[in-house]
């Protein structure tokens, strides 16, 4: 099963719970009033989606009916499927790039923290990346002896210390030996415990002063990882991380285990976290990357999904985002080689060279030879001037004249 698949089918109790009573609701009214809104609005808030984002979802739907003059309330169910997957869109990506890398993973005792981990790295891994766990969690012994059990399942490498070590020195000895056996991936598991905030805060602190010392331009993720089956309790508790930690992601599991899956709109909208992944079942593959669509799709259909199915989607995510981002780059370059040129005369009105010719009339005569001995090249390999030259002149001279 692949990864629509997978989410569509953690999120069945969820569905179940939330999306039918919406369907219900639909098929209970003729027309759309504020009272369906209002109860539509209800729905939402017990499916712990949380009040705010419940009114915000409801508000955005009244405008699209309007806007689109919908009559019939079965016809705004896809409505509400699209508000919700655009409100989850942004920052859901993993920004690593650099070698070494750095994910530290925190979290309260009980959510899933140290098998989070394990999966990343089985993950990782499948991935052809090597990759390294430190044991930073020196608070507990157990910790540190579940994560061991985790790096020999997913076969990667492992930095630790006895309990009650310092977490930094452990955060030390797992970059290094990062460095020097070349792993990309760096994963740090860290303590728990929220009870003491000053406490905690300080031993994070001294863990981002190490790695800003050891790595100062690695790349770095901060997950916090939540149980959905605390529901809205998870949105209080990211408020309280918030205080203490640079949170960059969220990693939400035991997601197949309960109906509260509405908590992922809370985090992204009222927090402006970010999920990242989500944990849809207990094998090893079962930590997915978050993907909006493809949980608005699960949250309010059920799809079976097949593996031609699954590819085009995922092609079509992918192409979207290579767009995107190649019309970024084009447009940053763009600037750039403007203000090289900068306040450079027209090629038109520039003095004619030594050959009598503008830099205008250089490029057209350039692309009309181009254009002919491109089709000869293989037989005119003694010309003076290669055809790969003349392309390059052809291409500088038109980026001059349209950007003059």
């Amino acid at each position: 099963m692949g990864l629509f698949g997978k989410i569509n089918r953690g999120l069945s109790k969820t569905r179940n719970k939330m999306a039918g009573a919406i369907d219900d609701m639909l098929d209970s009214f003729d027309e759309i009033t504020d009272d369906l809104y209002t109860e539509l609005e209800e729905i939402l808030v017990m499916g712990d989606v949380g009040v705010t984002t419940s009114v915000e979802i409801t508000e955005k739907l009244k405008k699209e009916v309007a806007d689109g003059k919908i009559k019939k309330p079965a016809e705004i169910r896809q409505k509400m499927k699209d508000i919700v997957a655009e409100m989850l869109y942004g920052g859901e990506d993993m920004g690593l790039i650099t070698v070494p890398s750095i994910i530290l993973l925190i979290g309260v005792n009980g959510v899933g923290k140290t098998t989070t981990i394990g999966k990343l790295a089985a993950r990782y891994k499948a991935e052809g990346k090597k990759v390294i766990l430190g044991a930073a969690d020196t608070f507990r012994a157990a910790a540190i002896d579940q994560l061991q059990v985790w790096a020999d399942r997913s076969n990667v490498d492992i930095i630790k210390h006895n309990e009650g070590a310092d977490p930094a020195a452990v955060v030390f000895d797992t970059i290094n030996a990062a460095k020097a056996r070349d792993s990309e991936i760096i994963i740090i598991d860290t303590a728990g415990r929220l009870h003491n905030k000053k406490n905690l805060m300080d031993e994070l602190n001294k863990i981002y002063r190490v790695i800003d010392r050891e790595l100062p331009f690695s790349d770095r993720e901060v997950l916090l990882v939540l149980d959905a089956t605390t529901g809205q309790n998870a949105v209080n508790q990211a408020r309280e991380f918030m205080n203490v930690a640079e949170i960059t992601g969220i990693v939400l599991t035991k997601l197949d285990g309960t109906a509260r899956g509405g908590v992922v709109l809370a985090i992204k909208n009222e927090l402006g976290i970010p999920v990242k992944f989500i944990g849809v079942g207990e094998q090893i593959d079962d930590l997915q990357p978050f993907n909006p669509q493809a949980f608005a799709d699960g949250l309010f259909d059920k799809i079976d999904y097949s593996e031609d199915d699954e590819k085009s989607l995922l092609d079509n995510i992918k192409v979207e985002e290579h767009q995107t981002t190649a019309l970024d780059e084009i447009e940053a370059i763009d600037n750039v080689l403007s203000e090289m040129i900068g306040d450079m005369p027209a090629a038109e009105n520039e003095e004619p060279s030594e050959n009598g010719e503008t830099d205008k009339e250089t490029a057209e005569k350039l692309i009309e030879e181009d254009a002919k001995e491109e089709n000869t090249a293989e037989e005119n390999t003694d010309s003076e001037e290669p055809v790969e030259e003349k392309k390059e002149k052809r291409k500088f001279f038109g980026f001059f004249n349209r950007n003059s």
